[in-house]
């Protein structure tokens, strides 16, 4: 039986996965699991080379469909992207994103149709790692320009706000799991377990963004 996997790569405070979750199912797409990394840049992991990533070329099967939110979430670079689309369309599975409504299906047999779909991951691509470096660049400039000023780079907003940080221990105590802390809070998995292990880290980070 064919299943629908939604891939989320977390790197933003305004990516959780619960909002690239409702992204999807506003999309008309039915999930029925979702793998997510988060905190893992996407310009310079492979997705192979990502924790959950890995897990993905394990759970994906012939007629599954591979829903992400854009084709940034597979690869770090051009042709890591490119490599990664065309390697699970080779095992019979349907790529589809959240953005436009693109679908990518190697069972395209007619030669044209085949070059426009090449064509089009090849574009979306180079589109998707321009955005990447251009990104880049412009946060190297903030890091630049805070220091010139002297300030102090307070790096990545945090994606919780103090009254979230300060129920996670709260509902640990009371024998909740991770998975469920994170569903009560409407956070990620990953932020709830850091704020879990290094609450003395989570608080320092919302004393730097003064939340």
């Amino acid at each position: 039986m064919s299943r629908t996997i939604l891939y989320a790569r977390v790197s933003t405070a305004d990516q959780t996965i619960a909002h690239q979750l409702t992204q999807a199912r506003a999309a008309g797409f039915a999930i029925d699991d979702v793998v997510a990394d988060e905190g893992v840049s996407g310009v310079s992991t492979r997705l192979a080379d990502r924790p959950q990533g890995r897990r993905l070329f394990d759970l994906l099967r012939a007629g599954d469909v591979l829903v992400v939110r854009w084709v940034d979430r597979l690869g770090r670079n051009y042709q890591d992207v490119t490599d990664t689309i065309r390697d699970f369309m080779r095992r019979g599975v349907v790529i589809r994103t959240v953005i436009n409504g693109m679908t990518f299906d190697g069972a395209t047999a007619d030669p044209i149709q085949q070059a426009v779909r090449d064509a089009l991951i090849a574009f979306m691509a180079a589109t998707a790692q321009a955005q990447a470096e251009a990104t880049r660049e412009a946060q190297k400039a903030g890091i630049a320009a805070a220091k010139a000023e002297g300030g102090k780079y307070l790096g990545r907003r945090p994606a919780f706000t103090r009254a979230q940080a300060a129920q996670v221990p709260d509902l640990a105590a009371q024998g909740l799991g991770d998975s469920a802390i994170a569903r009560a809070l409407n956070l990620n998995r990953q932020t709830v377990i850091r704020i879990r292990c290094d609450p003395a880290a989570a608080a320092a980070m919302l004393d730097r963004w003064g939340m």
